[in-house]
This record gives structure tokens, C-alpha cells and sequence, in this order.
């Protein structure tokens, strides 16, 4: 059996959404890190600072923790993207914009030292990024779903 696949209309959307976005993100939570590395004075090789030697060490390990969290979760959630726009490419396509705008918010929830670490990841409007995670899910079990019944 052989199925061909159209490319929708609209795909160029996801295009910018799964592979522009995410690269200009991260170059801008990366950019975040660096800043920080320069302000607590967190020297290479260390990826994060340690306490009791960096003055600063969770300052600082709040905002790279912000941008891990963003470089452990975009490589799948890009697969999704550039899969479920298949099916729903608009719908996927303003799923990453919420996504990387999350993925922002995330860390600057995470890097604001005044709230509560438990729960400073989401004070500032990352809850977003989970609406543009679940509309490229949502999206790709619908695409998996006709490529089953085909």
C-alpha cells in the first residue's frame, strides 16, 4: 500500500512556527543566559553555578534552568508542529507562536528571584505555552488518526 501526503495551503506557516521561531527563541533565552553568566560571573565549562562557590548560584540557575526546560521540550514539540500542521497547519502555526511566547514567559517567571521557585514558572503567563503544546498534539493524534484509517 502507498498513501501520498499533500502539503496544505497554510504550510509555510509552520515552516516559520516550527522552524523559525524556535531557532530565534532560543537564541534569544540564550542570549538571557548569557547576560546572567556575564552578571553572576559563571565562567565555561559550567553549565549551571554551584552553591557555596558562585555567590549567586541560584540566580543564576534559575534562568538557565528557564532556557533548559525550553531546549529539553522543543525538539518533540517541533516533530509534532511539523507533522500535526499537516492536518491543521493554522491551528499549529498560532500553537508556536504561543509556545515560544510561553517558553519566554517561562523563564521570566523561573528567573524572577522575588517569587517562590515552586511556582514562579507560571506567575508571569507561561501557562500559554501548554495551549500551543497541546494544539500541535492534539493536532498530530488527528493526523495519525486518517493516515490509520487510509
Amino acid at each position: 500500500m502507498s498513501l501520498s501526503i499533500t502539503v496544505p495551503s497554510g504550510y509555510g506557516w509552520i515552516v516559520l512556527g516550527a522552524g523559525i521561531f524556535p531557532v530565534v527563541t532560543s537564541m534569544y533565552l540564550g542570549g538571557v543566559v548569557m547576560k546572567a553568566r556575564k552578571q553572576y560571573d559563571v565562567k565555561y565549562p559550567n553549565l549551571y553555578a554551584t552553591p557555596k562557590y558562585h555567590e549567586k548560584a541560584d540566580e543564576f540557575n534559575r534562568v538557565q534552568r528557564g532556557h533548559q526546560n525550553y531546549l529539553e521540550n522543543i525538539s518533540q514539540y517541533v516533530i509534532m508542529t511539523f507533522v500535526g500542521g499537516l492536518k491543521h497547519p493554522i491551528t499549529c502555526a498560532v500553537g508556536s507562536v504561543l509556545y515560544c511566547v510561553g517558553s519566554i514567559l517561562y523563564m521570566k517567571g523561573y528567573a524572577d528571584n522575588s517569587l517562590d521557585v515552586k511556582d514562579a514558572r507560571y506567575k508571569k503567563g507561561a501557562a500559554v505555552k501548554w495551549i500551543g503544546f497541546f494544539a500541535s498534539f492534539v493536532s498530530t493524534i488527528k493526523f495519525a488518526y486518517d493516515l490509520i484509517k487510509a
